[in-house]
């Protein structure tokens, strides 16, 4: 893709950048991808105001910008909800409009979005997916099949090999048995991860001869909030958690994993340079995704970038994931839910790790030369050439 001066792009999103991870790190590197071949313009929230102000004022601020700068031809939302705000603005119907939806902006399960505010993404010009499971999602809830294209995430591709081991990092986390098969997990404490189903149903019926280390954001003792969600109705918990990305299955965790001390433990969220080594040395990352109504992993970046650092990707089939890891190519997929399944994997690589370290290292090439920050901004930047230049 080449640089065209003819073509002047709004970028509009409330996730922040810079940012380390998810969709503020996909609406960053979009955005700077994007500006190496098209002129680029931004409104991006950032945290001066709260954010009910910050979607207030949209309406007139994309009007500003578009006044200023009259040759913007597109205007991009980069997530489904300031999208669907988004469709009831006034003024700049002449400007074509383009949104990016990453799974539970499409899937959130509140009657009033499903009814009345999806059906309003079919006034946009086209909508992106970040996996197929976003784009049947979509289709399912009566988007036109036509509208959408899906364009995987990236993940960064440089090689960086971490300046310590984890022997190096060992005493800030005495806990971790430098002697054992390490295996990982990440991220927020949220029931689709399915951490506990896989301390219930999996972790039990392998052998000892390994260590869990779960990180991520996690809380030993309840919060305000824990109290304060406890007290609503069922279905607006779960809206609400939902919408808060609340840890849903911390409560569960924190009654069972004591049972597992030391063949798993918590390490709660740790610095990135510490991140790097864990990952590096472990034998597999474990991401066992289960289905819960409402909710779906949009695409599963998480996976990408542990396959970069050099870990084993053992995932669960499903949803997004199915877009991000090719199976035996960049990653394992197992079937959701299947303890089965799960147990005789994980009992296969434990019994032979030097041949799993070796898949690791073809896997994460696959994942460099196939997922990149700069194919995921060329595609959209291609896209956006294309339909300006209807």
């Amino acid at each position: 893709m080449e640089h065209s001066t003819d073509t002047e792009i709004l970028f509009v999103s409330h996730k922040s950048p810079p940012a380390t991870g998810g969709m503020e790190k996909q609406s960053y590197e979009l955005i700077n991808g994007v500006a190496l071949y098209l002129k680029t313009h931004t409104i991006v929230y950032d945290h001066q105001e709260s954010l009910l102000a910050f979607f207030l004022k949209l309406n007139a601020r994309i009007l500003k910008v578009i006044k200023a700068n009259p040759k913007i031809k597109m205007i991009h939302f980069n997530d489904g909800l300031i999208a669907a705000i988004a469709s009831y603005h006034k003024g700049y119907e002449q400007i074509k409009k383009t949104a990016t939806i990453h799974g539970l902006d499409i899937v959130y399960p509140l009657a009033y979005f499903q009814k009345k505010i999806i059906p309003r993404f079919n006034t946009f010009d086209r909508i992106f997916a970040v996996s197929d499971a976003t784009a049947q999602a979509a289709c399912d809830r009566g988007i036109k099949i036509e509208k959408i294209q899906v364009i995987a995430n990236g993940v960064d591709t440089t090689e960086h090999q971490a300046k310590k081991n984890l022997a190096d990092i060992r005493y800030k986390y005495p806990d971790i048995q430098v002697d054992k098969k390490i295996f990982v997990t990440l991220g927020r404490p949220v029931k689709r991860k399915g951490f506990s189903w896989l301390l219930q149903h999996v972790i039990p019926y392998l052998g000892t001869d390994f260590q869990l280390l779960m990180l991520g954001p996690y809380s030993t003792k309840k919060t305000l909030t824990d109290r304060l969600i406890k007290l609503l109705p069922s279905k607006l918990k779960t809206m609400i958690m939902l919408f808060l990305g609340y840890p849903s299955d911390q409560t569960t965790l924190r009654k069972i994993l004591p049972q597992y001390y030391p063949k798993v433990i918590h390490l709660g969220k740790v610095p990135f340079e510490d991140l790097k080594p864990i990952l590096q040395e472990s034998l597999a990352f474990l991401m066992p995704n289960i289905t819960i109504p409402g909710d779906m992993e949009g695409f599963g970046l998480v996976c990408l970038e542990a396959s970069t650092a050099g870990s084993l990707v053992i995932a669960s089939a499903l949803e997004g994931i199915n877009s991000a890891i090719q199976h035996k190519k960049n990653g394992i997929l197992v079937p959701a839910e299947n303890n089965h399944a799960w147990i005789n994997v994980l009992t296969e690589v434990l019994e032979n790790p030097e041949h799993y370290r070796q898949q690791a290292k073809i896997y994460a090439e696959y994942t460099r030369t196939t997922y990149s920050w700069d194919i995921m901004a060329r595609t959209y930047g291609n896209a956006f050439l294309e339909m300006c230049n209807k």
